[in-house]
């Protein structure tokens, strides 16, 4: 059996964090990841709607972590953890394996959540992995190129008006007025709340409305889904109790989030309590029930009521890290410090709502989302990369990420080069590591609402 002295399950942003932190005091450490990338998830849209390709936000995680001569990546699905013998189980092509640990960090994130109706899984597109954002471009690109008669094809349902819906909304808008312009698509954005990015409230939300509305997306909010059936007929109820069906080829769900597989396995190997949407019910030093080697961070945990993003996740995996190399007292509690948050609304239109009251909208909004998630996309490449796509599809009117799809009515898009092909996802039934989208900075909040925030930490 392999022995390490830190295991780390996850390779999302609090996994990444808390491997590097470890990796600064030279602790020898195994880290566990379902795919061989780790995502930069908040700009999966852009994959999704054809601004970049998808492995410009999907770097190797042995190129993050390259130079971190502690630690080790390996590739597989935690099937198993005996908090008692301090052993993990993880499954791999070859097999299963086992590694003993000293210490455990467990960052295995959170998957879409259909509040109860997971049928309608099978009927909606979702946005939480690299395999979900191509499959929607592919879709979207044959929506667009397709029959202009079909008017259900060109009918597009957005459910929930956190910052992934939308700024997936925005761009399906845009994509008709600046790209595919030979029809224009009809875009509803669904939301139950009163207001869309309803965490933001007041002003921010209000501009973020008013710009959608004036790009031509019909914004139903105090709205709920009632039922979704197989032939994409979504039907939803206002606050008045007025019903309508809208009929529509492409519905995208991002309403709300549950915890993995693998926070059942946690929960039942620590004693640890889990909330309705099966997150773990933290300690405050961020151990799972009795277990005082075990941590578990990010979106498969609730503590605080702390947003589920990026920053909340990579300031705990640290705050584990300090813990296990020593550097923090164990028991001390964690505590996070919040440095905002930020989403885009369209082509030049953004809200940021920054510490000490400061609220941007508009351009200004726009460049400081530019210039933070430029900043924290990992790797020059991918940087430069990225800038170059975002003029193109900003300034001009290409789409780089549709480019290798046959533009052709009625063609079958042409498969992605291997560089964007995303790697092997595992069942939503398998208990798993993170999958790589798991802390992001546009997780959701704790009331299932999608939240962005920039990943400053």
């Amino acid at each position: 059996m392999e022995t390490t002295a830190a295991v780390v399950i996850g390779s999302g942003f609090g996994g990444l964090a808390a491997a590097k932190r470890l990796a600064r005091s030279g602790v020898t450490t195994t880290l566990i990841s379902a795919t061989d990338e780790h995502l930069f998830q908040p700009l999966l849209y852009q994959v999704a709607t054809g601004v970049l390709p998808g492995s410009d936000i999907a770097p190797p995680i042995a190129a993050v972590l390259s130079g971190k001569k502690s630690v080790d990546v390996v590739r597989g699905y935690v099937t198993a953890v005996d908090a008692e013998a301090k052993v993990v189980t993880y499954r791999t092509p070859e097999g299963d394996r086992q590694i003993q640990y000293g210490s455990l960090i467990v960052a295995a994130g959170a998957r879409q959540g259909y509040f109860g109706h997971d049928e309608w899984a099978q009927r909606t597109f979702s946005l939480k992995t690299l395999d979900d954002a191509v499959t929607l471009r592919r879709h979207l690109h044959d929506c667009f190129t397709g029959d202009p008669a079909d008017e259900a094809a060109h009918r597009f349902v957005v459910v929930g008006a956190g910052a992934t819906g939308v700024e997936l909304a925005g761009q399906i808008a845009e994509l008709g007025a600046r790209h595919f312009t030979d029809v224009e698509p009809d875009v509803y954005l669904v939301e139950g709340a009163g207001d869309v990015l309803p965490v933001y409230g007041g002003a921010l939300s209000d501009f973020t409305r008013t710009t959608l509305e004036k790009a031509g997306v019909q914004v139903l909010t105090g709205t709920m889904v009632t039922d979704i059936d197989d032939a994409g007929r979504v039907r939803v109820r206002d606050a008045d109790g007025r019903e309508q069906t809208i009929t529509a080829a492409t519905v995208v769900w991002s309403a709300g989030v549950q915890a993995t597989g693998l926070a059942k396995v946690i929960a039942e190997a620590t004693g640890c309590r889990t909330d309705r949407a099966g997150r773990l019910l933290i300690n405050p030093d961020l151990t799972a029930g009795s277990r005082d080697d075990v941590f578990a961070i990010g979106d498969m945990t609730s503590l605080n009521g702390y947003p589920g993003q990026s920053p909340v996740a990579m300031q705990q995996g640290r705050h584990a890290a300090d813990i296990v190399r020593g550097k923090t007292k164990p028991g001390t509690a964690f505590v996070y410090r919040d440095k905002g948050s930020m989403a885009v609304v369209n082509r030049h239109n953004a809200v940021v709502d920054a510490p000490g009251g400061v609220r941007l909208t508009g351009l200004p909004g726009w460049f400081t989302w530019l210039a933070v998630h430029l900043f924290y996309l990992v790797g020059f490449r991918n940087r430069f990369v990225a800038v170059a796509s975002w003029f193109k599809a900003f300034a001009g009117r290409q789409r780089p990420g549709f480019d290798g799809l046959d533009a052709r009515p009625g063609a079958a898009p042409a498969e992605p080069s291997l560089a964007d092909r995303p790697a092997e996802q595992p069942s939503a039934e398998q208990p798993s590591a993170e999958r790589s989208s798991a802390e992001h900075p546009s997780g959701e909040d704790r009331s299932g609402e999608p939240r962005r925030a920039h990943p400053v930490s």
